[in-house]
Parts: C-alpha cells; sequence; structure tokens
C-alpha cells in the first residue's frame, strides 16, 4: 500500500511540473513531515473569540 505523503509528494510534484530525484524524495518526505507537525501545533493553539488580528506596520 502506498503511503498518503508519498502520494501527496507525487501529485503535488507533477502539479507542479516538478521532477524530483528518488535520491532526494526521502529528505522532501521528512521537510514536508516536519511543516506539517509544526502546521498541526499552530492549528491546535487554542485563541479566544475577541482575539483581534495583529496591525500593519510599515515604514
Amino acid at each position: 500500500m502506498t503511503d498518503p505523503l508519498d502520494t501527496y509528494i507525487d501529485s503535488v510534484a507533477a502539479a507542479l511540473g516538478l521532477a524530483i530525484d528518488p535520491a532526494w524524495k526521502p529528505a522532501v518526505r521528512a521537510n514536508l513531515e516536519v511543516s506539517l507537525r509544526l502546521a498541526r501545533q499552530v492549528d491546535e493553539f487554542p485563541l479566544p473569540d475577541e482575539t483581534e488580528p495583529a496591525s500593519i506596520f510599515s515604514a
């Protein structure tokens, strides 16, 4: 059975027209796993309903 993350990597690479050398695929997968884990932590962080977005500062 193919791992869903490997299928995702292959699909996104094809959609973007990127060729991923098979030797680099483990590194791509490891980077994506870390990114997904960090995104999950941000998504799970509770914020009260009254939280306001950050102000935009420009110079």
